[in-house]
């Protein structure tokens, strides 16, 4: 491990990571980067010719190559970030928010539908007429007359952009945070008649690749396999989940094989030892193995098109090109090496890719098998061959386990207990599974799929789906709402990084390392503790159909809502485990007045109850569109803010809207800003 930290790729992209950091935070105009670059690699130059005179390196050569590397990462993200360019859509004259544009797009990826709509991902190529760049979110209202559009299709349409979202009530899933890494800022909503539809004048590789995939999944069903099957059997060979079931989906998540349904590093590593099997008569020939290596490489690249080059394909495929390169060269290149190198290469050309949550997971897993597993499987020897193969699966997934638990349990606040069932069942069996998947499409492909064989592989899956949803069904096993902050995450993985460099060393210094670790971690529940019993909040929850008003007070929550299901929302849910708080202290119904600190609160409903002679409130709230003269109101009570909440019509909204900008009262409408809080 000390080796490894000293390697100049690992230094070289710690600091490209720091780069990356600093350049998504901080704007650095690119021609000051051009400037500043172009000086430290002259400075690098002379340096390099001093330190060749000197026979050895000097510490500023040292010094510029990390600076260097440094402001490649800022440089990256500067010119990855579209919006810095002139020519993003945002930046013509042509943009507004307010009224309505012509634009011309194109469709580059299908994304899962909602309810009511279908959802594209889209570049636009047109504004008002003028060449543009940038991505958008499109959203198509569903209805009997369109089908969905393909990837590649144009169309013209004439609507306006609007803005993405921000969360709506504490802790939600940030959304708009998600579309922002992959370059998306705005959204668009059209019905079948505001667009048209041309036929596609040029086709990219993703859409020849979406017409293969379509053709592929056509045959299958055409060979009469079932929903569910079909939908584990594109997610697992084609990359495709957009038609996996919600409870389906939740299944595999429970039970810790989430990982199954991804075609990432399990895959593409199971995939490379076929091909290395298959391609190994070759290396009898003259530069068998420079032919093996080529072919192998460009078979993986191939697949990782035809399943939709999605960032963990990508990620996935680009580790196992290098260390095929090396493993064909005869190289025996440090695994260590190859994953850093790739984790440079892939940060270069997409630095995006480290704030995606995958990439996180993918890396910190296969860090961990690579150190750990060996640290845990050198723990016993099993005599038995089963045994042994079974105990090195079982230290695989546990130190898979313990590389991205932290970093699971703050992004998804669930650990699922019977992963290693899952695991130890699946995994062994998911080589087979693969190849006879590939074997399947193949056949069916070219309609000469027998019939036992489609059948004995729907069954397999299908008996693979119920495995999964029996594992997921054992509550017991799986720990959820789990609060876990990001200070706690990273003093966790100090911690796992000083016990096992402890246990490949033990001496006093690491000991105390350890020792450091576990007191900060105490000392940081101890502070979020603090910090949750000394909070007293007032907060009116954005919902739709029913009011929801909760009161806390450290650690316990009052909420008030006359919907008896109110503990059912995800509103509640992620409230409750973003701040820590244990449980919902009483239920109450909710009433026409509260009192919370020096504030007086008014709550206006549909039955129009506020008519209080001896109460001034200082802030009101309307629920359920009351039928009320609002400027009568104001003039009569005059409060320092009105509040309307989710429940309200959008048109009566407006209304008071207007009333308020006449009064001048300020006025908050939840759907647009958010849950309303009061500290």
């Amino acid at each position: 491990m000390t080796k490894f930290l000293k390697f100049v790729p690992v230094q070289l992209t710690f600091w490209l990571i720091l780069g990356i950091i600093v350049g998504n935070f901080v704007f650095i105009k690119p021609i000051y980067l051009v400037v500043i670059l172009t000086l430290l690699i002259c400075m690098l130059l002379l340096a390099y010719l001093k330190a060749t005179k000197l026979l050895r390196p000097s510490l500023i050569f040292t010094l510029l190559v990390f600076l260097i590397s440094f402001f490649i990462g800022i440089s990256a993200i500067t010119y990855k970030n579209q919006l810095n360019s002139k020519l993003h859509y945002s930046n013509s004259s042509e943009f507004s928010l307010e009224k309505q544009v012509t634009m011309l797009l194109k469709i580059c990826k299908i994304l899962k539908p909602t309810n009511f709509y279908n959802k594209y991902e889209a570049t636009v190529l047109q504004l008002e007429g003028k060449k543009v760049i940038g991505k958008i979110l499109v959203n198509v209202k569903k209805d009997s007359l369109n089908k969905q559009l393909e990837i590649d299709t144009d169309l013209i349409a004439r609507t306006s952009y609007e803005n993405i979202s921000d969360p709506l009530n504490p802790y939600n899933f940030n959304y708009k945070k998600y579309l922002k890494n992959h370059h998306i800022y705005h959204q668009i909503k059209l019905h079948n008649q505001e667009f048209l539809v041309f036929q596609k004048r040029d086709e990219t590789l993703k859409g020849v690749a979406a017409k293969i995939r379509n053709s592929l999944i056509k045959s299958l069903k055409n060979n009469g396999f079932k929903k569910d099957e079909l939908a584990v059997i594109t997610a697992l060979l084609l990359g495709q989940r957009n038609s996996i079931t919600k409870d389906l989906m939740q299944h595999y998540t429970s039970a810790g094989a989430i990982h199954i349904l991804a075609v990432s590093g399990l895959h593409i590593g199971i995939i490379l030892l076929l091909l290395l099997f298959i391609f190994k008569p070759i290396h009898n020939f003259k530069n068998g193995k420079y032919i093996a290596a080529v072919l192998i490489v460009l078979i993986l690249w191939v697949y990782a098109v035809i399943a939709g080059l999605s960032a963990s394909i990508v990620r996935a495929v680009t580790m196992f090109s290098i260390l095929t390169i090396g493993l064909q060269l005869n190289r025996r290149s440090n695994v260590y090496n190859t994953l850093i190198v790739s984790v440079f290469i892939l940060l270069l050309f997409n630095p995006f890719y480290l704030f995606e949550v995958g990439f996180q997971l993918s890396y910190l897993a296969v860090f961990a098998i690579v150190w750990i597993q060996p640290k845990l499987y050198g723990l016993w020897k099993p005599k038995l061959w089963l045994l042994t193969k079974i105990w090195q699966l079982f230290t695989v997934s546990i130190a898979a386990q313990i590389g991205i638990l932290p970093l699971s349990l703050f992004y998804f606040h669930q650990f699922p207990g019977l992963f290693f069932l899952s695991n130890l069942i699946i995994i062994p069996f998911l080589g087979t599974i693969l190849f006879l998947g590939i074997i399947v499409i193949f056949l069916s492909f070219f309609e000469i799929l027998p019939q036992f064989l489609g059948d004995f592989y729907s069954y397999v899956i299908h008996q693979m789906n119920n495995f999964v949803g029996w594992v997921a069904q054992q509550d017991f096993f799986i720990i959820k709402n789990i609060s876990f902050s990001l200070a706690l995450m990273f003093l966790f993985y100090v911690f796992i990084f000083s016990v096992m460099k402890w246990t490949e060393k033990r001496n006093f210094l690491r000991y105390v390392l350890v020792l450091v670790s576990i007191i900060s971690i105490q000392l940081i529940v101890i502070f979020e503790k603090y910090k949750l019993q000394s909070t007293n909040e007032f907060i009116v929850f954005n919902n739709t159909k029913n009011s929801l008003i909760a009161q806390r007070f450290g650690n316990n929550l009052t909420v008030s809502s006359n919907n008896s299901l109110y503990k059912t929302t995800n509103v509640l849910k992620t409230y409750l485990v973003g701040t820590g708080t244990e449980r919902i202290h009483q239920h109450l119904k909710l009433k026409n007045l509260y009192k919370f600190h020096k504030e007086t609160i008014l709550v206006v409903d549909s039955l129009e109850v506020y008519d209080f002679k001896s109460i001034k409130p200082s802030i009101i709230i309307l629920r359920q569109s009351p039928k009320i003269n609002i400027e009568r109101l104001l003039k009569k009570l005059k409060p320092q803010l009105l509040v309307a909440d989710g429940s309200n019509y959008k048109s009566y909204v407006a209304k008071w809207r207007q009333t308020c900008l006449k009064n001048k009262t300020p006025f908050y409408y939840t759907v647009q800003k958010g849950a309303f809080i009061l500290k």
